[in-house]
């Protein structure tokens, strides 16, 4: 090894160098770790981390804060079987007087609307409103506000139901369901890493040397990334925070057992572990470098995005996938030399051993894909295609917030009832601003359009008609904000109040919001799949030095994620009986399962591409598919497992995300990977290289024609 990729190799990993290593990870550890713990406190939660930046309702939200402060309003529901008496009446304005004086938590319970009867001629329900304070962290006080309101508003009220819904009540159920979701997903991932290390190695030592690594890289990013968040305005979020987990538990894992597999193999032809470990380094590291550069390059085209979400999610699994793989190829190999071979306990890989992958399942599969690869490949790609149709199914409108639970919590129920005595836009009004002048001429037109409560347009009660020459007008709507009805009426509204001249007016609220980010992911999904895909060809291109064999692992790649999104449609609909999907769902899953899915191929095409010089294309096909099979399918395992830890999170969007990442990696492992990328290998022998050829060999060339 004399190149300086060898050099480098033997720094992390030298006699005297590893211990180096070591220190300056235990330095960095210690002087970060005890920031990793505060990541959830730069957390931002409010609307706008979430919102496409541009949107009319995201400059609502801007320009709102001149007349009230962001509030997320809970709507409290009052039933009782058979109707409410007239104590019940009694005791719920006792109770909505106790409301009223509650300012914890950002509770502005003087600004309370209410108590309103249902339209019955006998109150069967009530309904009070109260706005909570939210701003830019006051969303993870909504648990508390809550409790708070329903504590005073059930008081003295034997036999009727209270519910709180609305934002408010939404706002803190899903508060509560990402309440330790660190945890939660960590020890989820942790436990489905050591299973499959266990299964993959059959050593409960060496198990141990890739989890104090991967953990020692995931409280290293979370501390770099809180300190970003603090003092370079990085946006992360509870989706961003718990993405980052799972991707730095995966990726750092599947890192971690490439290099274990080239290193076990080089102590089979080395009595120097350091010698074993350099070479290990310098022949698999540009394969995992390759494979961290497409995942953290895939992941800042997000950058692009309009959607803020999905924007500041791009840096943050970014920076994440790149402490990963620093950790991975220095403190991970450094811990593997110090510790020694006996790690490998039981089954250690001695010097002059045979290497197992050469007789092993992978190299059984191979042959006899050997045999027919074009009528392998053909076959294979008829059955993704026919999964693919399960696209038909795929519904990624949005989900309503009743849809967007996988159990029922009590915002839900509330929204139910809410629904049956309410205008159903109760709570979450069309926010209306425009030109001071013009105010009048809005004012009319809102109260005469469709779908909107006529007798509800107006100004809340405290709050300034007129400030800094705007006008405020809020209106309830007849519909669920989250309805597509709702969504027709922002439109008619926009049509109408921007023709009005003068006016420059800006409609926002619930509905307009849930409407600009289906809008917003729609144009997110058409600009950001091709920068993706080109950003990934590239990459392939320029480590295979090839056109055709990059072009192919595209295509695969693809093919797959067309299958698994047909797949996970219809488990979600048939077998979940979820709604729908998040508007994010299908760009999620492409840039997860394109990014990760083509690490395997970077792994396994590396691997054919270095035998494929030495033996001649059909050999070094077989060749890498038996020497990374195993490997490779470990490792597949790993990530899929990681991702289907979303699902312990009872949030359908991070649900949905799990199954389809998890389902996508092990159907790109255990069939495109090793089945149909090998029989197009197989069958388009050296032209999968063009332009480039390996070395002539014309005794293999006259064998294979001879099979032929």
């Amino acid at each position: 090894m004399t190149s300086g990729a060898g050099r480098a190799a033997r720094l992390v990993c030298g006699r005297r160098s590893k211990w180096v290593v070591l220190v300056l990870w235990v330095i960095v550890l210690v002087a970060l770790g005890p920031l990793a713990s505060k990541l959830m406190d730069a957390e931002k939660n409010d609307a706008a981390s979430w919102l496409p930046g541009s949107a009319e309702s995201t400059q609502v939200l801007d320009l709102q804060k001149k007349f009230v402060p962001q509030t997320a309003p809970a709507v409290v529901i009052f039933t009782r079987d058979g109707g409410l008496t007239a104590a019940d009446v009694r005791q719920i304005q006792a109770n909505t007087a106790a409301v009223r004086s509650l300012t914890a938590h950002g509770i502005l319970g003087s600004r309370s609307v209410g108590p309103v009867p249902d339209r019955a001629q006998a109150p069967r329900a009530a309904q009070l409103i109260v706005p909570i304070v939210v701003g830019e962290n006051g969303w993870n006080k909504l648990p508390d506000a809550v409790d708070d309101i329903r504590s005073a508003a059930e008081r003295n009220l034997p036999g009727v139901a209270v519910h709180v819904t609305g934002p408010g009540g939404f706002g803190a159920d899903q508060s509560k369901a990402f309440q330790g979701i660190d945890g939660t997903l960590l020890y989820s991932a942790l436990a489905v890493v050591v299973v499959i290390l266990l299964i993959t190695y059959r050593s409960p030592t060496l198990l141990l040397v890739p989890v104090v690594s991967v953990v020692s890289a995931l409280f290293t990013a979370q501390a770099v990334i809180y300190l970003l968040a603090r003092h370079a305005g990085l946006t992360v979020n509870a989706q961003s925070a718990g993405i980052l987990l799972v991707l730095v538990f995966g990726a750092g894992t599947d890192y971690g057992l490439l290099l274990v597999a080239r290193y076990r193999e080089e102590l089979r032809r080395h009595e120097d572990r350091h010698e074993a470990m350099a070479l290990a380094l310098h022949r698999a590291g540009p394969a995992v470098i390759a494979s961290a550069a497409t995942v953290a390059l895939s992941m800042l085209c997000l950058l692009a995005a309009e959607m803020n979400s999905t924007s500041g999610l791009g840096p943050v699994a970014a920076v994440g996938v790149a402490i990963a793989l620093a950790a991975m190829v220095t403190l991970f190999p450094a811990l593997l030399v110090i510790v020694g071979r006996w790690v490998f306990w039981p089954v250690i890989p001695h010097t002059g051993s045979a290497e197992p992958t050469a007789t092993g399942v992978w190299a059984r599969i191979g042959g006899r894909i050997a045999r027919r690869p074009r009528a392998v490949w053909t076959a294979t790609v008829a059955v993704l295609a026919a999964l693919s149709f399960g696209l038909i199914s795929l519904n990624a409108v949005g989900l309503s917030n009743a849809q967007g639970f996988t159990n029922t919590p009590e915002s839900v129920v509330g929204q139910r009832l809410q629904d049956r005595y309410f205008p159903a836009g109760g709570g979450q009004p069309l926010v209306v601003i425009s030109n001071a002048a013009q105010g009048p001429q809005v004012k009319r037109a809102l109260t005469g359009l469709p779908g909107v409560v006529p007798a509800s347009v107006g100004t809340p009660p405290g709050v300034a008609p007129v400030k800094d020459g705007l006008a405020y007008l809020e209106a309830t709507l007849t519909d669920r904000p989250d309805s597509s009805a709702a969504r027709r009426t922002v439109e008619r509204a926009r049509s109408e109040l921007h023709a009005i001249p003068g006016a420059d007016a800006k409609v926002g609220g619930g509905a307009a919001v849930l409407k600009d980010t289906a809008h917003a992911s729609d144009e997110d999904n058409k600009l950001l799949i091709p920068l993706i895909l080109a950003v990934v060809l590239i990459i392939l291109g320029l480590l295979l030095r090839a056109v055709v064999a990059p072009l192919v692992l595209i295509a695969t790649v693809v093919l797959s994620f067309a299958a698994a999104l047909g797949v996970s449609a219809l488990a979600f609909r048939h077998l979940f009986h979820w709604a729908g999907e998040d508007t994010a769902f299908p760009l999620f899953v492409f840039v997860f399962l394109v990014a990760l899915g083509i690490d395997y191929n970077i792994f396994l095409m590396t691997r054919i591409r270095e035998e494929s010089w030495q033996r001649g294309t059909r050999q070094g096909v077989l060749v890498g598919l038996a020497a990374t099979g195993g490997v490779i399918t470990s490792a597949g395992l790993v990530l899929a497992g990681t991702f289907a830890a979303l699902g312990t999170l009872p949030v359908v969007a991070f649900a949905e995300i799990g199954f389809a990442v998890a389902f996508g990696v092990l159907l790109d492992t255990f069939v495109v990977r090793s089945v149909l990328v090998s029989a197009i290998s197989l069958d388009l022998r050296d032209r999968v290289w063009w332009p480039s050829r390996p070395p002539a060999r014309p005794q293999e060339d006259e064998a294979a024609r001879t099979r032929v």
